[in-house]
């Protein structure tokens, strides 16, 4: 698209020197020969240089759609990881209350076998205090039938608790090995969920520190492609003030500007939204001038030519949207932007008059709402346009 910018200057340029000179530039007429082909040099360089420009601002866009849907895929996957954290800690707050109760479980049992070994003692040591008597030894001590039979009970209650004991503590041993193994095994896999923890919070720290790689490389771009747009948008008021300097001097605009004031470009329903002068930029957020006057009106409202004059430009401009362009001689030129699609009532080179109605409020380009963006330019400066409004 700036390319057409190009070729829209150097048309323009073309057409202007190669018009009949006039009595005022045929004194001065082969210092115009050389101002052209000085002109026609640079254009051919500016040329290529938009071309270079169109073709990194078409590599930044991509770059910019590509490093958007980066940013997407890593939020996605930031997400996913935060999820597994989350289930890996509760699994491993649920593994290590489990690992606790075992734990317990298992000093418990310590304790028993502990105390029933003690108990296996304290009656080893009477039998070797008090001699070794033999069960039947005890039964035919007995004095009669009836002692016979206390006997003979009281034995089969030593003998049942001894089986008691014993299968108890085997119980508590088989137990005491469960236990250890349970704990081996727990402790083995909180281990390994410590370990998956770890790895999580790594990748975490890692999509964190990608993203905000993407968006510092993001907003970078977006930094150069803005420059880009500026260079490019004030070297062809430069090439286009040539243009116009070499019409002045050649004296072939039909209807010059001879001073005095401008026109309303607006009048009905509008408010001042926007004076000329610094501000922050509502999209950018960057503070720096604001090149014009902003008229906010409805969409589709009139807009009228502040002067008479010439088109030079009537399309799509940079971040001005559709924007058409009229130089009033004299190195005085208006333009107006954001004009809405379908909008533009004039055509490049077409003649207008003070007052003609050419084009319509809309919001192309880089605005915030339906509004007129309005620009005056004197030889190549944007100047206040409130000094030349009535």
């Amino acid at each position: 698209m700036k390319a057409n910018k190009w070729i829209i200057v150097l048309t323009m340029l073309t057409v202007f020197l190669l018009q009949p000179v006039g009595s005022h530039a045929a004194s001065s007429l082969d210092k115009i020969n050389k101002d052209l082909a000085n002109a026609k040099k640079q254009i051919e360089q500016a040329e290529k240089d938009a071309a270079d420009a169109e073709r990194q601002k078409e590599q930044l866009n991509t770059q910019k759609a590509d490093a958007k849907k980066s940013i997407e895929t890593i939020m996605k996957e930031l997400d996913t990881v935060a999820i597994n954290l989350t289930r890996v800690q509760v699994q491993v707050d649920d593994k290590e209350a489990e690992l606790q109760k075992a734990g317990e479980e298992l000093v418990e049992a310590e304790k028993q076998v502990e105390s029933r070994d003690e108990l296996l003692q304290q009656r080893l040591v009477l039998m070797y205090e008090n001699g070794f008597v033999s069960y039947l030894d005890v039964l035919l001590s007995s004095t009669s039938f009836m002692d016979f039979l206390d006997r003979f009970d009281s034995l089969q209650s030593i003998l049942s608790q001894d089986r008691v004991i014993l299968e108890q503590r085997k119980h508590d041993k088989e137990l005491i090995a469960e236990k250890q193994q349970q704990v081996s095994a727990a402790l083995s896999e909180v281990k390994q969920m410590y370990g998956k923890l770890e790895k999580y919070k790594s990748e975490l720290e890692a999509k964190e520190e990608e993203k905000e790689v993407m968006i510092a490389t993001f907003n970078k771009e977006i930094e150069e492609q803005d420059e880009i747009s500026e260079e490019q948008e004030q070297l062809l008021i430069d090439l286009a003030k040539k243009v116009s300097d070499l019409q002045k001097e050649k004296n072939k605009i039909k209807n010059p500007y001879t001073g005095g004031q401008l026109g309303m470009p607006i009048r009905d329903n509008y408010r001042v939204s926007s004076n000329f002068g610094y501000r922050t930029h509502p999209i950018s957020g960057k503070k720096k001038l604001h090149t014009g006057i902003d008229f906010a009106a409805p969409q589709g409202t009139d807009i009228y030519a502040a002067e008479a004059g010439v088109v030079i430009i009537a399309q799509v401009w940079s971040g001005y949207g559709n924007c058409i362009i009229i130089d009033h001689g004299n190195g005085l030129w208006t333009l107006y932007g954001h004009i809405r699609n379908g909008g533009i009532k004039v055509e490049k080179d077409e003649q207008v008059k003070k007052g003609q109605k050419i084009a319509e409020v809309g919001s192309t380009g880089q605005s915030t709402g339906p509004h007129l963006h309005f620009e005056v330019i004197k030889n190549g400066t944007k100047v206040n346009p409130s000094s030349y409004l009535k």
